[in-house]
Order: C-alpha cells, then structure tokens, then sequence
C-alpha cells in the first residue's frame, strides 16, 4: 500500500471544489465505508501477536530438542556399550549354568548306571544259596547276601545323596537367578522397543534423520528440518508484521481523509473510539500500535492543499480494495504458520518421547548394574564353586560303587570258583581212593603170600630149630595202616576272614583184606555238591573269562 500524504487544511471546504471535482472524489459515506473496513482489517493483529507467540515458542522447542537430542545421544553411546557387556555377562552366566548342567547329568548317569551294576549284583547275591553242603548241618538256610555287610553301600548312598542335593540346591538358586536376570533383559527389550518405536515414528512423519550411516546404526538422532521450519517462521511472522504496518498506514490514512472531509471529524472520532482487541497490547517484538493509532487520531491536523488532498484520496481508493487481500494474506500466513509449528512441537514431542525411553532403558540398566547384577554374577560364581567341590565327591563315589561292584562280583565268581574247585577236589580225592584201594590189594596179597611162605617154613624147619634162637621167627606178617590227616592250613595262610574250622583228622586201618574205610574220619570233609550246580558255575566262570577276555583285547 502506497503511503498517506499530509495534508495543507485541516478541514477539506466542500465549496471549494469545482464541479468535475465533485463528481470525481469519493463521498464521505465511501471515506467511512473504508476507514470502516480499515478499522476491521486492524483484527489482523492478533494473528499478528499469535505468529510473535510462535516464533517465540518455536525457539523454545529448538532449544529444547537441541538439549534433548545431544543427552539422548550421549545417553545412547553409553547404553550400547553397557546393553553389550550385560549381554555378555548373561551369555557367560547361562554358559556357566548349561555346562554345569551337561556335567552334572553325565555325572548323575555314571551315578545310576554304577549304581544300578551294583543293585544287580546284590541281587545276585541275594538270588545265590549257599549250598547246604558247605554249611553246618543245622544252620538255616543262607545266601551269599548274608556275607555281606551293606553298611558301607548305605553310607556311600547316603554321602552321594547329600552331595546330589547340595548340586540341586545350588543348581535351583542358579536357574532362579537366571530366570530373574532374563526378565530383567525382557524388561530393557520392552523399553528398548518403545526407544525404537519413538524412533521410527519420529523418521518417518516428522522428517527425523540421522547424522550419518554410523549415527542411524547407533540410532543416535540429530535435527535436520526444525531450524528450517522455525526461519519459515520468522519469515513468515516478519512479512505478517510488514503487512499489519500496512494496514495501520492504510487505517490512519482514512482517518486522516475522513477528519479532512466536511463532517467526518466527528464520525472519525465515534469509528475510532472502539478498536479491536489487541490494538492496545505490545509486547518486545512489536510495538504499541494502539499508542500509535491514539497519537494520530488526538494529532491536529496538518493544513492540507487540494492536490494533497486528491492525491490522498486517490491512494485510499487505490488501496481500499488490496485491505481485503492483504487481511487474506496474513490469515494464510498464520494458518501456514499454525500447521509449521504443529510439526515443531510433534518433532519436539517426539525427541522427549526417545529421550523419556532412552533415560528409562538408562535408569533400568543402572539399577541393574548397582544391584542385582553382583548378585546373578555371584550366584554364578556360587554355583561353579559348589559343583567342584561336590563333583569331586560325586567322582570318587562313583569309584567307590565301582569298586563294590568289583568286590561283589570278585565275590560272586569266587562262589562259582568254589564250586568248581570242590568238584576238582572231589574228583583228585576219587583218584586217591582209587589209588589207596589198588595198594590195598596189592599189600593184601603181599601179605597173603607172606604168611603162607612163613607156615610152610614154619612146618618144614620148625622142628629142628630151638625156640629162642629168634624171637621173630614164629610172628605172623605186618599190617600196614592208612592214616588220614588234615593239611592244616595253605602255606599263604586263612582264605577270607573267617577260615572253615579244621576238620579232626582219622585213621584209615583195616585187616589184611579190609580195604578202604568209607567212615567220618576221612582226613578232608569234601561238600557232595550236585552235578548241574557244577556245571551252571562252569558255565558263568567260562562266560565272564570271556568277556574279560575281549575287553582286555579292546
């Protein structure tokens, strides 16, 4: 709009004026219509003010999304450093509990299968009379079971079972603790996805990128159309401020056209005396308009000459129509100036929601560090101390059950290998009767032709001997006895701890034809076990000599 010129009269006469003048210049009810319309064309102001509140709060929010986005970056360095080493840690942990895990089930299996060898071969034990033959005849019924003294099966089960149940304790601590520790990480995970989540709303609608590839890996934030949206606010607000100042010219030139017009001072002063809210406000980045306004309306006025005068009114005619456009202008500036700074504020908004999520995955991290994490590494370290200690136990109970294993089993082959050797020592006492009953009748018939040769001597030289030139000539033959005695004791001493008891030894006598006695006094009392008992023992001894046999090979 084009500026007012001041005029040389205070009052424009009517008279004046020639005709043609008359006819060209406005009426004064045309000068009001448009100081009327100026004095509304003054409402602007308050987008005017509204776009000042904007620019104002717009640098608030850069300045607080530049302190938001540089905490939240220093804060995100130092997360992904500490979320790196608490996962490490858990790894370590969970590494820790699955090998302690892996070796105390291998352990439980060697347990249980040592175990288990040993259960059997009791049974077999208890499954094993000990034949009747070996034992007094009034002695009850045993088995090979009975020789055994189970105490010391009882307290290995019961030191494994303590040792068993400490590593189970410990074990449940452990798996507790990791538990708790993995709802800690599920806990970070969550607030880690509202972080992302914040993150990808905010690049997505409100134009927030990454600084650089290596910053969008860290998913560390930096501003890049926030201080380009507040100069098109500044922008925007100055031209607004420049179009109002227009306006206000624009007002205070129709003012002044009407106050110069024949009976418009009066009109001029009721228009004026109510403006529109906000003319009267200022503020420190405009100035009272008002103030200005009141100062021209109270002003006197200036002379003004004809041709002022004509020219004035021909810049009011000129601009009376561009008020509208300008208002129209400044609207569109603030409505552009509204939906700018929504995007600042939702940008804003935005930056607190990542920096809210990132001091939360922060804070929960610290209260972690500072707390509990000791503890899950503790229980850890807890865990590895207890399973060495009692897996040391748990190996050398296993190489005591083997080792009653190997006693009981010794203890079962031996049976059978008593068997056997009965059967051998029955079979070499068969071959000494044999041998004792051949000499018997050769010693019988030695005698028979002894005594024989002894009468025939006796009849035939008898009579011309005396009697007493040898006594022995006139005895009978010799007998030979047999004489049965116990071996006493092998030269390695007692078998086992509790020896047989000796049998008494006996004599084995007889007349010239007696042979061999069959009494109780036979030296040796050998146990007449059953054949098939025999030959089962045979069967067992040769089977595990070959399983002995292959494993020794391998």
């Amino acid at each position: 709009m084009a500026s007012s010129q001041s005029s040389s009269s205070s009052i424009r006469p009517q008279a004046g004026l020639n005709e043609g003048d008359h006819q060209s210049l406005p009426q004064l009810d045309t000068l009001i219509s448009y100081l009327l319309g100026a004095k509304r064309s003054l409402s602007s102001i308050t987008h005017v003010w509204r776009a000042n509140e904007i620019v104002t709060a717009s640098h608030s929010a850069l300045e607080k999304s530049v302190v938001l986005c540089s905490r939240t970056g220093f804060l995100r360095r130092g997360l992904n450093g500490q979320l790196r080493l608490l996962y490490d840690v858990r790894s370590e942990v969970e590494q820790i509990s699955y090998r302690g895990r892996d070796e105390f089930s291998i352990a439980l299996k060697n347990l249980d299968a040592a175990d288990a060898r040993l259960k059997h071969t009791l049974d077999l034990l208890r499954g094993t009379i000990v034949h009747a033959s070996f034992r007094p005849g009034d002695e009850e019924q045993k088995s090979l079971h009975d020789f055994v003294d189970e105490r010391g099966v009882e307290e290995l089960h019961a030191s494994l079972k303590a040792s068993i149940d400490r590593t189970n304790t410990a074990r449940a601590e452990l798996d507790t603790s990791n538990h708790e520790f993995d709802d800690e990480l599920q806990a970070i995970k969550k607030s880690l996805r509202h972080y992302h989540t914040a993150t990808k709303l905010a690049s997505s609608r409100l134009s927030i990128t990454s600084s650089s590839s290596s910053a969008s890996d860290s998913g560390l934030l930096t501003l890049s159309s926030m201080p380009g949206q507040i100069q098109s606010l500044e922008a925007h607000a100055q031209e607004m401020a420049t179009l109002l100042e227009a306006l206000v010219r624009h007002f205070d030139l129709c003012v002044t056209a009407v106050k110069h017009t024949d009976g418009g001072g009066a009109v001029a002063r009721s228009i004026t005396g109510d403006m529109p809210a906000g003319v009267d406000g200022s503020n420190d980045g405009m100035p009272n308009i008002g103030a200005e306004i009141n100062a021209n309306l109270n002003a006197p006025l200036d002379p003004m000459t004809d041709a002022e005068y004509q020219e004035m009114v021909a810049v009011l005619i000129k601009d009376a129509p561009e008020a509208d456009d300008v208002v129209m202008e400044i609207q569109d500036r603030i409505n552009e100036m509204e939906s700018i700074f929504e995007q600042v504020q939702a940008q804003r908004d935005a930056l607190l929601s990542i920096s809210k999520a990132t001091i939360e995955v922060h804070s929960h991290l610290s209260s972690l560090a500072s707390s509990r994490l000791p503890r899950y590494i503790s229980q850890a370290h807890n865990f590895t101390r207890v399973w060495l200690e009692e897996n040391d136990r748990i190996n050398s109970g296993l190489v005591e059950l083997s080792d009653l294993h190997s006693l009981y089993d010794g203890f079962l082959n031996a049976y059978d290998s008593l068997m056997l050797e009965v059967a051998r020592r029955r079979h070499v006492r068969q071959r000494v009767e044999k041998v004792l009953r051949d000499t018997r009748h050769k010693l019988d018939q030695l005698h028979d032709e002894d005594a024989a040769a002894r009468e025939t001597f006796r009849a035939e030289q008898g009579d011309f001997l005396p009697s007493d030139i040898w006594p022995g000539v006139g005895l009978a033959p010799m007998q030979v006895q047999f004489t049965r005695l116990s071996g006493g004791q092998l030269d390695g001493g007692p078998i086992g701890q509790k020896p047989l008891e000796e049998p008494s030894g006996g004599e084995y006598a007889g007349a010239a034809k007696a042979g061999v006695s069959d009494g109780s006094a036979e030296g040796e009392q050998i146990p007449d076990l059953p054949r098939h008992l025999v030959e089962e023992a045979y069967a067992r001894v040769k089977a595990r000599n070959k399983v002995a046999s292959q494993l020794h090979t391998v």
